[in-house]
Order: C-alpha cells, then sequence, then structure tokens
C-alpha cells in the first residue's frame, strides 16, 4: 500500500490520497462545529458520561455556586441524566451561568424531574427565568419529566438560566441544562429582542422521538401517528431535499399523515396558552409518492374558517416549509389543513414546530433578588 507523498506512489494515486484527507478532514471539522454547539449539563452530578444519542454530558459544578445535589428515589428507565438533580432551598434566585457567543442563536432547554427525591411525594411549582426575564412556570410532576425550551439570540457572553422560588415550602430544583446553537438563517422571522418559546414541535407518522444525531441542531421532534380519520403515509424515497431555512431532520420526512379523501381537512394541534399570544408556527410538507398525471394535491391553511395562505403543493423528493406569524393565536384557534377545489388528493402533513413570542427581552440577572411572582 503506498503512502502518502512516498516515491513509490503514483500522481493518481497521491492526488486519490491527498482528496481522501481533505474529504476526512471537512468530515471532522463539521463534527467539531456541531459538538462544540451542543453543551449538556447533567445538574446535581460532578461526572462526565455519553449517552445513548452520542451527547456527551458534564457535570454543573463550574456552571453554578449553590444548591445541594440530590439523587432520585425513582430510577426504572429512567435516563441517567434525570438520576440527579439541584435543589435551592434558599429562597433568592439561583442561576446556572453559561459561556455563550454574543448576538448567536440557541435554542435553550431546561429538563426537570422530580423522582420523590426529599421523599416527600409533593412535587413543588416554581419560577424558571432567563437572563433575568420571565419565561415559564415550572409545574412538576410526581412521575413524568418536564421540559422548557425557548429559541432567542444572546444579548452577552453568557446565558443565565436562573429558577426563582414562588410559593412557601416548595423548593426550585432542575435536572438537565441543554444548549444548542443555531444556524444563522434559521427561526429568521422573529426580531432578536424577542425569545420563540416552545409549545409542540412534532413528526406526523413517526413512531419515535427524533433529535441528535438524526437533528444536527438536537431539537426533539414528539411523534405523533395520527387519530380518527387519519391515515398514515410512508415515503417511496429515502434520500430526500430538505434544504430549507429551519432545517428540518430528514428522519422528519419518512412519513406524513393526510385524510381518506379531500372533503376531509387536518386539524392541527398546538399546545398553546389559553390566553393568546402572538405566535410562530413552521409547517413542513413534501410529496410522499410520484403523482400520476390525474393526481393532484393542493390544500390552504385555515385559521378559524379562514383561509391564511396561498394553495400549497408538496414537492416529491424536496421539502416546502409554510410559516404562520404577525397574528396572534390561543389552544382554543383552530388551525386546519384543507384541501382546494380543485384538488383530487386530500391534505397531507410531514412535521410541524408551534412557538410563542415572548415580549422584549432585557439584559441582567441579579441573583440576590428575592422571591419572584410571574406576570
Amino acid at each position: 500500500m503506498c503512502l502518502l507523498f512516498c516515491p513509490q506512489c503514483s500522481p493518481i494515486t497521491m492526488a486519490s490520497s491527498i482528496v481522501l484527507l481533505l474529504v476526512l478532514l471537512l468530515v471532522a471539522l463539521s463534527l467539531l462545529s456541531v459538538s462544540a454547539n451542543l453543551v449538556s449539563i447533567d445538574c446535581g452530578s460532578s461526572d462526565s458520561f455519553t449517552d445513548e444519542n452520542t451527547i456527551k454530558w458534564v457535570g454543573d459544578d463550574e456552571f453554578v455556586s449553590g444548591g445541594k445535589s440530590q439523587v432520585v428515589q425513582t430510577t426504572n428507565g429512567v435516563p441517567r441524566v434525570l438520576t440527579t438533580l439541584r435543589v435551592f432551598s434558599t429562597r433568592k434566585r439561583n442561576c446556572y451561568s453559561i459561556k455563550a457567543e454574543k448576538g448567536a442563536q440557541f435554542l435553550v432547554r431546561a429538563t426537570f424531574f422530580y423522582g420523590n427525591y426529599d421523599k416527600k411525594s409533593s412535587p413543588p411549582e416554581f419560577a424558571l427565568l432567563l437572563d433575568g426575564n420571565y419565561w415559564a412556570d415550572v409545574i412538576t410532576s410526581a412521575t413524568d419529566l418536564v421540559y422548557k425550551e425557548l429559541v432567542y439570540v444572546a444579548n452577552g457572553d453568557f446565558i443565565e438560566i436562573c429558577l426563582a422560588q414562588t410559593k412557601p415550602n416548595q423548593l426550585p430544583f432542575i435536572s438537565a441544562i441543554e444548549i444548542r446553537g443555531l444556524g444563522t438563517d434559521m427561526y429568521s422571522h422573529v426580531d432578536a429582542e424577542y425569545a420563540m418559546v416552545h409549545t409542540r414541535r412534532v413528526a406526523y407518522g413517526a413512531t419515535d422521538n427524533i433529535r441528535y444525531p438524526s437533528d444536527d441542531y438536537d431539537r426533539i421532534w414528539e411523534p405523533v401517528e395520527g387519530g380518527d380519520g387519519l391515515v398514515k403515509l410512508t415515503n417511496d424515497l429515502h434520500i430526500i431535499d430538505t434544504s430549507v431555512p429551519d432545517q428540518p431532520p430528514a428522519a422528519a420526512f419518512q412519513y406524513a399523515i393526510t385524510t381518506s379523501k379531500p372533503s376531509v381537512s387536518i386539524s392541527l394541534g398546538t399546545d398553546l396558552p389559553t390566553d393568546k399570544v402572538p405566535i410562530y408556527i413552521i409547517m413542513y410538507f413534501t410529496e410522499m409518492s410520484q403523482l400520476t398525471t390525474s393526481e393532484t394535491r393542493s390544500f390552504e391553511i385555515y385559521i378559524d374558517g379562514k383561509s391564511e395562505s396561498d394553495p400549497i403543493v408538496p414537492v416529491y423528493g424536496t421539502v416546502t416549509e409554510m410559516y404562520i406569524t404577525n397574528i396572534t393565536a390561543s389552544s382554543s384557534t383552530n388551525i386546519s389543513l384543507v384541501a382546494t377545489a380543485d384538488s383530487t388528493l386530500p391534505p397531507l402533513i410531514n412535521a410541524m414546530e408551534v412557538y410563542y413570542v415572548s415580549g422584549p427581552l432585557t439584559g441582567g440577572t441579579d441573583s440576590n433578588d428575592g422571591w419572584y411572582s410571574s406576570p
């Protein structure tokens, strides 16, 4: 076997070796770039480990001061990262500080698993803040994990994630923090002074969660197989062009849901709050098979019975994404896909992301603040 630059190698062999090395270098740099944007903190732990999704987790000692490490009592079927947590017994805010690039866009996810760590069988409620701004009320569960997620542009050199007690004798805790750097062109329809608060992200027809490494940005796409009157479709193609601005994973397009006939619409759940909020919804579509000359699939997005889009015609082998923004909606708002009059096939959808838009963000956090009340 010839080695690079050895005298016995032919010019063709040397050229091939150089190309191979360049390809390997580019792949390595690409992987390094992705992993450098994945910060995963195992709260309450001092150890590092790599999970089944090849995500490397680190302990939280360097990101927070104060609080106490605890181990959950319920561990059967629980991922390793959720077996520990950090609880804060003081009545002030307690904050994690994570290095970030100012002006870069991040997905931030905070996860909470009570697991009866205190043997009181009394999961607490408390407030979650980001850079001193109210994010969410956290209502933890006796049995299930709860996670909160948003997308925002960092306005400083650190991301500050804070927990604040809001009720007597209900101590804030946290199990995991995940920071994911996003592409510069992603989610570009919301100004940088606002956060996009996640309520739902689904892959229709999927049978399991889709996340890293299938999604380079480790977004969690939850499976929704459909319901009454819905039909699951499987894509004829295994390779699909997903080069749209928000870069959904190809795995989200292996399946879709549709209805049995064009006269039946698809109603989409959003998990939005009960009060109206400004929304940012992204829908993703691709045709699942090569249509015949006599077949057409065309549909529109309806909101509370009114069409809010031009006709959508999914393309075989290519992803189309559509946005709903600059309107307010709530959990009672009806969003549906309705076939156009000339369509011979019913509507379909592959995936969807639902966010609501926060108020303007301010900078700064004072960890010595007292109790916090949500707006």
